[in-house]
């Protein structure tokens, strides 16, 4: 248990060193205490929408994605998660039920922390309810611009913002220029909030158009400044 402990603590110290830094030595020992860590496999539940809201989800290792359910059954992904990030506390903030749903795209490792424990920190360390604070601050700034492409912008611009939220998120591979995401088309179609067949139609476009190259599920960005001026004037 001493040896666990110390790996856990190693891990929370150097992968959560943004709130680490801010705790005081009581509330570090407290933490290890009460976190816990989850493997979840590709396209594995983490929460669902309306499920009462009780931890504070910290991914590090992996890829989630944050989405709701629309007519018909059409998913429409909302946010991508990266390593390292926090997220399923809004909705307790709230007092509210979730009212989306997060899930693993990929096999990934999870901390989580109970929220009426993480409450009772930020009652107690004003540091971290401004830290907080400032992470609901940024998502919805986010979510504010992403609700401006998704009803002002034609679909070449959706799929080029989208592209470039993977860019952001996660990177390239080795090479500079192929992502390190692998998506299906109907999670790429969701993501941008246009059909299947609208998304593999133009991202055959920017193919042509030799912006980017396609391989099943990689996508190869051959001209990242091109992207960006499709997704400035959408």
């Amino acid at each position: 248990m001493v040896k666990f402990k110390s790996a856990l603590e190693k891990v929370i110290s150097e992968d959560l060193a943004d709130i680490w830094a801010i705790l005081e030595e009581d509330q570090k020992r407290r933490i290890i205490d009460a976190f816990e860590l989850h493997e979840f496999k590709k396209n594995q539940l983490i929460y669902a929408e309306n499920e009462t809201p009780e931890y504070l989800w910290i991914l590090l290792k992996g890829k989630v994605k944050i989405y709701k359910d629309g007519m018909g059954g059409r998913a429409q992904i909302l946010r991508l998660i990266r390593p390292v990030q926090y997220f399923g506390y809004r909705a307790y903030f709230a007092n509210e039920p979730y009212v989306s749903s997060a899930a693993a795209f990929e096999p990934s490792t999870l901390g989580s922390l109970p929220m009426h424990f993480v409450k009772e920190l930020m009652n107690e360390n004003s540091k971290l309810m401004w830290f907080f604070i400032h992470e609901l601050s940024r998502n919805l700034g986010g979510s504010d611009t992403k609700i401006v492409s998704l009803t002002q912008k034609h679909i070449r611009g959706r799929l080029a913002d989208a592209l470039l939220v993977l860019i952001e998120n996660y990177g390239y591979e080795d090479d500079d220029s192929t992502l390190r995401i692998y998506m299906a088309r109907e999670d790429l179609a969701s993501l941008s909030n246009m059909t299947t067949s609208n998304a593999i139609r133009t991202l055959s476009l920017f193919v042509a158009e030799k912006i980017i190259t396609v391989d099943g599920r990689r996508i190869r960005i051959l001209n990242e400044p091109m992207l960006r001026k499709i997704s400035k004037f959408g």
